[in-house]
């Protein structure tokens, strides 16, 4: 299975890419970084525990208000049941033997989907005043001690969503779409990487259009605070033609359709016909990969640099 990882700044389209990966006719699975963040900082998370110690004592309106219902705080999403009496798929009666595998690595190896009912009742995070607390402060310490809490916990719950997909055998792929793919390193991980690309104008315009309470000092704060479009686009193409490609995103969603579905096409007839050893070869041949692309890059930063 090709483990593709769709990566992209701020409002350069990865999530209108996301979704054209998801939908007919390539109807991919997709593990959203950004879904399993908001999964492991869940009231009662060890994640969540760690973010309130961290900046509760400094940031007073770290916690939201206390709500009547503990599911009417925020929306439930696909992947988190609303209420009690919603079985987990995970623990429904496995069909096939293939599928035993992913109901066992479902079951045992994602412990925390759901809080215990008694943490259930604890106040989730205000995710704005957060983000405003590690943004704003105009120091990378708190974005740096904020990271280091939630991306391990990530790292870790999409490597269990992976190994139950790669047991059940049914897709020839799976999407990671994860936006800090290089900072946090699991770029040498993928088997090739799709970095949706965008100038910084057009970044500004969607990102204002998307959230107009942002004044344009905080827009290009936010933008600032993640690694420059120009730099993923290098060191996507240090991967090589066979590890990386960059779509750019400056037309309408209909030319980026097109353009992606050219990309999937040509990996796709890559991926066909390789059987269950010889997957994980190639997964171990695209960690490799992966390295040498960013050995490749460092190199090449290194020269400019001098």
């Amino acid at each position: 299975m090709l483990l593709i990882a769709l990566t992209g700044s701020l409002a350069t389209g990865k999530s209108t890419t996301a979704r054209i990966l998801t939908a007919p006719p390539h109807s991919l699975p997709l593990i959203d970084a950004d879904v399993i963040a908001r999964e492991v900082v869940e009231p009662g998370a060890r994640a969540y525990n760690a973010i309130v110690k961290a900046f509760g004592p400094t940031t007073p309106d770290l916690l939201l208000p206390s709500s009547p219902s503990p599911t009417s705080s925020s929306p439930p999403s696909s992947n988190t049941p609303s209420d009690d009496s919603k079985p987990e798929p995970e623990q429904q009666e496995p069909e096939s033997p293939q599928s035993w595998w992913a109901w066992l690595l479902g079951r045992f190896l994602w412990p925390w989907r759901r809080p215990p009912k008694q943490q259930q009742q604890l106040r989730p995070l205000n995710r704005a005043a957060l983000g405003r607390r590690v943004f704003a402060s105009g120091s990378e310490k708190d974005l740096n001690k904020l990271n280091s809490i939630v991306h391990p916990a990530v790292r870790l719950a999409m490597l269990r969503r992976l190994a139950s997909l790669y047991w059940q055998g049914r897709h020839w792929a799976v999407v990671v779409d994860v936006p800090l793919l290089y900072e946090s390193g699991l770029d040498i991980f993928a088997g090739m990487v799709l970095c949706v690309a965008a100038n910084e104008g057009t970044q500004m315009r969607r990102l204002r259009g998307r959230n107009p309470e942002l004044s344009e000092k905080e827009a290009r704060e936010r933008v600032g605070s993640q690694m420059g479009v120009g730099e993923k686009v290098e060191r996507t193409e240090a991967r090589g033609k066979g590890g990386g490609k960059v779509v750019w995103n400056e037309a309408g969603e209909e030319d980026l359709r097109e353009e992606v579905g050219r990309v999937v096409k040509g990996w796709r007839r890559e991926e066909e016909g390789k059987c269950w050893g010889g997957g994980l070869m190639r997964g171990a041949w695209a960690v490799l990969e992966g390295w040498w692309g960013r050995r490749t890059w460092e190199r090449k930063k290194g020269r400019k640099g001098e």
